[in-house]
């Protein structure tokens, strides 16, 4: 008999039920603030306490345990987590929160043992801890003022009444991520829940010739074996409708993640055994895994239309004859790599039936919605009988987009009329979702002889992988984009997306124009050295104004403050010995011609108000934003405003967390909704005299598409503008980074220094230490080996906020930060080894740096 305390209660497990200590804690005590992130104990989410020491839950197996103590999130006295909750709050440490409890069972360690830390003993303190929002800096403050406010026995102040928008703001569930009581998916147990798995392609491109699954059937404890002709529509796509959710035998595999059968089965522990008795006799192909390989004549087509999933062509004035007469031209070609989101939450879904015929689903995506068109398309039902409820969101930067998960929870669940939960692994999270784009590019840059731009023309070649995910719209904005926020016109841009065998690359975070920022901003810092001028006089003398044209047609609106990014960081540039510059302009939006419509719908009920909209929360704040926005328009205190969880069957679409998008969007839907609850309360009404009225707005964004005659079209409703500057230490660490962003009005100031810290520090990653490379179609890390900073190597992040005296009208002013704090930090990073050693470095994850030294992935 194992026996062993949690959190102070004695238990005693049969021998013959061994199992890891994780799912001991999750599963039979439902203590679930502990989460399973990876694994294998690389990331921290699942981080315990066993005999008073720090340790990985997912790890360790209870027959290594019996006669110790472990300790839990649940565990530490509430006296104490309310201090975490609260100092976690003030300081903006929380996001998605996936990693905030064993961030906090961290903390809790190091202040029993040292209650006045040093923030470098704070950093080794987390080392084993993940975060992929923050950049930690936040956390580490939260620490830190934990450790003060324990340490003094300070009184915890009173919950914020007075809500509005440019102000600081504890989030709305700050309470919910820092207890883990809040839910996410793996959180939730439904009575008589199955557990089904996919079996994945064996090779990234073979025939299927057969799929035996008789054996696997016969298995005791397998439910069901479904396979492609069980789907009543087997067609799935984003966009584009080219990745069915099951390869039929007599089809082709386009990469390791395409799925050939679904087992169902009572216990998850048997799902790996019942998916081993599926026989396959199978075909292997030579993959096609570059885009010139698949732009090659005669490569086999991976798709019936062929390899080129689109070409994007973006042409003003002419290049050519700006090139025969510019002072000076600047030639590069620039290679970016596959990089994984390294969300912390791996995908998890859970479905039930629903009503007569219809099925229900719990998920954490990007958009319920989305998730509702592709559940009814594939089984072939009404829209209204696919009810789907977001849970908490551990992370997205792009990635939840797609179906991975869900539709395939879905179609067990509505086939049996039973529960049923479909888990990734972090391996199969790895092997199937989708990456950032791989992108090759040539950029051709002329300037004057005082450094103005004359012209550029750009060629990108991207790999979209097996199929379209978001290739297309990522491919726009990589073109939109590549010229920067600079006064020029004459532009030849065009861009290639190409199909191949890899892993499917789509959304992530930058959506494209990280990629081409990293090519364009390198060449004007190689042509300001020709010129003879500084990086940064090279971006002030070209840097738009408003009134001007954008390189794509364009006009520049009156909020720009995009010159004043640059002057806010001259001191620093100017005083530091190693540093670079990089700038960028990012939309707020889908654009280019696209219906975009943010909408909310102001429900009244107990002398609350209610806000109900579809747009998800993926660590960004959206329900906090939603509630400051409309405290700010009505004048109502916080606890008369609540944001309800979005769900299909109440919550109006929004569209998709996406394009830096649901701030202004459905800000601005919200902010319409609340003068109309503003002008009721004028008249003399209260919310109870207003129980059970709504008050419904919507915002469409009116754009014009790419290739618009137009002379000036009009590609977004909005952009941001930042300058960021890049500090090193004569050893070759990034010592700090400053980055001066135009967000237009800040609605939470905590949420945007957080989202501008974090995006910072993900895109050092990319630039120092992050990579997915695949070989043949395989990949050949594992998560432990990405490259992800951890806190030790994150430096500190000075978030300085800027704006015009102008504003944009809508959502009080507020402009989108999630996407553009991560576009100039790669392009910055360079520039600043450059000055360093004079190697140019255009090739990502760049090499000869004091980070390829580094010891990335600590056995901590």
């Amino acid at each position: 008999m194992i026996t062993l305390k949690v959190n102070g209660i004695e238990y005693e497990i049969p021998e013959e039920k061994d199992k890891r200590l994780l799912d001991f804690l999750r599963d039979d005590l439902r203590l679930t603030a502990a989460k399973e992130g990876c694994g294998a104990g690389a990331c921290g989410t699942c981080t315990v306490l066993i005999d008073g020491k720090k340790a990985k839950a997912c790890i360790y197996r209870l027959s290594r345990l019996s006669g110790r103590e472990v300790m839990t999130l649940e565990g530490i006295p509430k006296d104490e987590l309310a201090v975490y909750e609260y100092c976690f709050g003030e300081c903006g440490a929380v996001q998605c929160g996936f990693c905030i409890p064993g961030m906090v069972v961290a903390a809790s360690t190091l202040l029993d043992v040292n209650p006045e830390p040093t923030r470098d003993e704070v950093k080794k303190a987390l080392i084993g801890n993940i975060c992929r929002c923050t950049g930690y800096v936040r956390i580490e403050d939260g620490i830190l003022m934990a450790a003060r406010y324990l340490r003094e026995h300070m009184a915890i102040p009173r919950k914020e009444e007075d809500i509005g928008v440019s102000r600081r703001f504890i989030r709305v569930d700050v309470h919910d991520k820092v207890t883990g009581e809040g839910k996410y998916v793996d959180d939730i147990v439904l009575p008589g829940m199955l557990y089904a798995k996919a079996l994945r392609s064996p090779h990234p491109r073979c025939l299927v010739k057969r799929i035996e699954i008789e054996k696997a059937k016969a298995h005791p404890d397998c439910v069901a074996v479904f396979l492609a002709k069980d789907v009543p529509n087997n067609v799935g796509g984003h966009i584009i409708p080219d990745y069915p959710p099951l390869i039929a035998v007599g089809e082709e595999t386009r990469y390791i993640g395409d799925a050939l059968a679904i087992a169902v089965t009572k216990h998850k522990e048997t799902l790996d055994e019942v998916l081993g008795l599926i026989e396959l006799d199978t075909e292997e192909r030579k993959p096609v895994t570059s885009p010139m390989e698949a732009l090659a004549p005669g490569a086999p087509k991976i798709h019936e239309k062929g390899n080129l999933l689109t070409h994007e062509s973006l042409k003003r004035g002419d290049a050519e004859e700006a090139f025969k007469n510019a002072a000076h031209v600047v030639h590069r070609h620039f290679s970016v790599p596959f990089t994984d989101h390294a969300f912390m939450e791996p995908e998890c879904a859970i479905a039930e039936p629903y009503g007569e015929d219809g099925v229900h689903l719990w998920t954490s995506s990007q958009s319920i919605y989305d998730e509702r068109r592709e559940i009814s398309r594939m089984l072939k039902l009404p829209p209204e009988k696919v009810l789907v409820e977001s849970c908490y969101v551990g992370g997205g930067f792009g990635g939840k987009e797609d179906m991975t998960v869900q539709h395939h929870a879905a179609l067990c669940a509505w086939l049996l009329k039973k529960p049923v939960k479909i888990k990734f692994s972090r391996e199969e999270s790895l092997r199937v979702h989708v990456k950032r784009h791989a992108m090759e590019m040539d950029f051709t840059v002329a300037g004057d002889e005082n450094g103005i731009l004359q012209g550029m023309k750009c060629d990108i070649y991207s790999d979209t992988g097996a199929y379209a995910s978001l290739g297309g719209p990522v491919l726009q904005r990589a073109c939109t984009h590549a010229a920067g926020p600079y006064r020029f016109s004459n532009i030849d841009i065009n861009g290639y997306a190409c199909y191949t065998n890899n892993i499917p690359a789509g959304a992530y975070r930058g959506f494209g124009v990280t990629e081409s920022n990293f090519g364009f901003e390198i060449c004007l810092d190689i042509l300001a050295s020709e010129v003879g001028i500084s990086d940064w006089e090279m971006r002030f003398r070209n840097a738009v104004e408003p009134g001007d044209v954008l390189p794509n047609g364009q006009i520049v609106t009156e909020d720009c403050a995009f010159k004043k990014t640059l002057l806010a960081i001259k001191d620093i540039y100017d005083r530091e010995p190693y540093v670079g510059i990089a700038s960028a302009f990012k939309n707020s939006g889908v654009g280019v011609g696209l219906p975009d419509t943010g909408r909310a719908d102001l429900y009244i009920e107990n002398e609350i108000v209610h806000i109900r909209t579809s747009a998800a929360c993926i660590g960004q704040g959206m329900a906090t934003v939603c509630e400051q926005i409309l405290g700010e328009v009505t004048g109502l205190k916080a606890s008369s405003i609540m944001r309800d969880n979005p769900i299909t069957s109440t919550c109006p679409d929004s569209g998709t967390t996406t394009a830096s998008r649901q701030t202004l969007f459905t800000g601005e839907a919200v902010a319409r909704a609340g003068y109309d609850l503003k002008r009721e309360l004028d008249d003399g009404r209260t919310l109870k005299d207003l129980e059970g009225r709504h008050f419904y707005a919507e915002y469409l964004g009116k754009t014009d598409p790419m290739g618009s005659k137009k002379d000036f079209p009009k590609s977004h409703v909005a952009y941001g503008y930042a300058t960021q500057v890049v500090v090193l230490t004569p050893e070759g660490r990034v010592k700090k980074i400053y980055a001066a962003h135009d967000v237009g009005t800040v609605i939470n100031e905590q949420a945007v220094r957080g989202q501008i810290e974090g995006g910072c520090v993900m895109s050092l990653g990319y630039a120092l230490t992050e990579d997915f490379p695949m070989k043949d179609g395989w990949p050949t890390r594992d998560y432990a080996h990405l490259g992800l900073f951890r806190a030790t190597m994150a430096p500190p992040v000075e978030a300085i906020l800027v704006k015009s005296d102008k504003t944009l009208p809508v959502a009080l002013g507020a402009k989108g930060v999630g996407e553009i704090s991560s576009v100039p930090t790669a392009a910055a990073c360079e520039n600043a080894y450059y000055k360093l050693d004079h190697k140019e470095r255009l090739t990502l994850p760049m090499r000869e740096t004091y980070y390829n030294h580094e010891k990335l992935d600590p056995d901590a």
